[in-house]
């Protein structure tokens, strides 16, 4: 029944004409950003985040910047299947079928699949939340400076794990991060430290502009080289209702996707990427028909579909309850919480009840949006799809800049993300993943902020870490994540995955 209460005075605060507005905003702009290639959720967010400096209400900002979220990974998928370019990280296994049912004559159906599959998980995770996210807070009061240390210990450990490439430029790439968090004044001290003695950097750079940089310009630099030549299918979609044959066959991997996206999305360093990935291998495992997959199998569509959904959902539960980012996206959602002066963690919950559950509420009415907008859109999108990128990247461009500038109305800011944006580009060339980077960024000040506390409480006893259990726990756990990652056979078997999935 609490949960009922709960969701009672979320949608309460969800159906205002206001959130209303700001979750259609969020969800349009979401798969605005999902169907274009290049763009993606991580860099329009950072491009957004600086217009809720404006808002008043922190709760329509972060129902904005959800709604881009989850909404990115539904228009992924048109992308997917009717281009064969995921337009989001975790499309990357529907295009393996969904391309191929385009191929087929079956346009329709597959995004029919991939919509309804999406709503039923969004459903779910949404009830998943409000049931989940109130015994969760409660084990967050337990948590000390120590417990909080080993939980982003583990969660950094984690992203390194499931980071595509090497391991060791993923280690690299978050100890680049935490170093990149160090620049500003030492928070005990007030000294500024690895400033150089630029004024501008003794507050540290502002998250978003790094982000901006890395995911924005990055990834438009490294968009340019490719030869844009789309084969879009526009004159096969055809009808959209799935026939009794595919739907029966997309109920199980539904559900299965659903169950494991919701699972994996709460993990450190999961979220819809991870999620997307298992579906699709588990589906293809216990498939009677095993050839079918990657020839253009319903399955391959409705599973990888449903659990990315689930796990874009599910990973707000770690950073509504704990104040943890497991992921990039949700990284940026703790900054424009802090924006706000909301500190993450348990006690939004009992400070800020309206934000907590309005929030949550307004996942399912976002994930009704999509379905009511977008199926009827189609046609919208695949015009979108037809226009040329060298026309696209002016206006990215724009708006990234008049996003950075307006941070702190600095021009610093702006020139800031130049050097991330060299970063961006050299990193994917040399094959390494910036997602650890940004995370070990975030992480690294709440790390220090922690490490320092634990280590004054117990007058500067390093075993505080080891003599309480759970932070013990923690640390083992993510001890045995590093050790497991480097065994040769698991290593050779993750290199052969990854490999598969570029």
């Amino acid at each position: 029944m609490e949960v009922l209460a709960n969701l009672a005075l979320g949608f309460k605060t969800a159906l205002t004409l206001a959130n209303i507005f700001y979750c259609f905003i969020g969800v349009l702009f979401g798969t605005l950003v999902g169907v274009l290639p290049g763009i993606g959720p991580l860099a329009t967010i950072a491009m957004l985040l600086p217009i809720t400096y404006k808002m008043t209400d922190p709760t329509s900002a972060l129902i904005m910047l959800a709604g881009i979220y989850y909404g990115a990974q539904y228009g992924g998928s048109t992308t997917a299947i009717l281009v064969n370019l995921p337009g989001e990280t975790s499309s990357v296994v529907t295009t393996l079928d969904g391309y191929q049912m385009a191929r087929n004559g079956r346009a329709g159906p597959a995004l029919a699949v991939a919509g309804l599959a999406s709503f039923f998980a969004g459903t779910v995770a949404t009830f998943l939340l409000a049931a989940f996210a109130p015994p969760m807070a409660e084990i967050a009061f337990k948590f000390g400076p120590a417990e909080y240390f080993a939980l982003m210990v583990l969660g950094l450990i984690a992203a390194v794990v499931l980071a595509h490439g090497s391991v060791i430029k993923a280690i690299a790439m978050v100890l680049l991060g935490l170093l990149f968090g160090m620049i500003g004044t030492d928070v005990n001290s007030g000294v500024a430290r690895f400033s150089f003695d630029v004024p501008e950097l003794t507050d540290g750079i502002e998250f978003a502009a790094a982000a901006m940089g890395l995911f924005g310009f990055g990834e438009i630099i490294a968009n340019l080289e490719q030869k844009d030549n789309r084969e879009v299918f526009t004159n096969k979609v055809g009808r959209l209702w799935p026939s009794m044959e595919e739907f029966k066959r997309s109920i199980w991997p539904v559900i299965r996707g659903t169950g494991l996206g919701s699972l994996l999305g709460v993990l450190p360093g999961g979220g819809a990427v991870l999620a997307s990935f298992a579906s699709y291998a588990i589906e293809k495992k216990i498939s009677k028909h095993p050839e079918e997959f990657g020839k253009g199998a319903v399955e391959g569509v409705a599973g990888p579909e449903s659990a990315n959904n689930a796990g874009a959902q599910t990973s707000f539960i770690p950073m509504l309850t704990l104040g943890i980012p497991t992921t990039p996206v949700m990284a940026l959602m703790v900054a424009a919480m802090m924006i706000h002066n909301i500190q993450p963690g348990p006690q939004v919950m009992t400070s800020n009840p309206n934000l907590f559950w309005g929030l949550i509420a307004s996942m399912w009415v976002g994930n009704l949006m999509l379905i009511v907008l977008n199926l009827p859109l189609i046609g919208l999108w695949i015009k979108l799809l037809t226009v040329p990128y060298r026309v696209l990247y002016p206006a990215i461009l724009m708006f990234c800049c008049i996003g950075a500038y307006s941070l702190n109305n600095n021009v610093f800011d702006v020139f800031m993300t130049l050097p991330f944006a060299i970063m961006g580009y050299v990193f994917k060339k040399l094959d390494c993943e910036p997602a650890p980077m940004l995370l070990g960024f975030v992480l690294g000040k709440l790390m220090e902020e922690y490490l320092r506390r634990a280590m004054t409480i117990s007058r500067g006893d390093p075993m505080v870490f080891l003599t309480r259990p759970l932070s013990l726990a923690l640390l083992l756990m993510a001890a045995a994540l590093l050790v497991i990652v480097f065994m040769p056979a698991i290593a050779k078997k993750r290199e052969e995955a990854f490999q598969g999935d570029d």
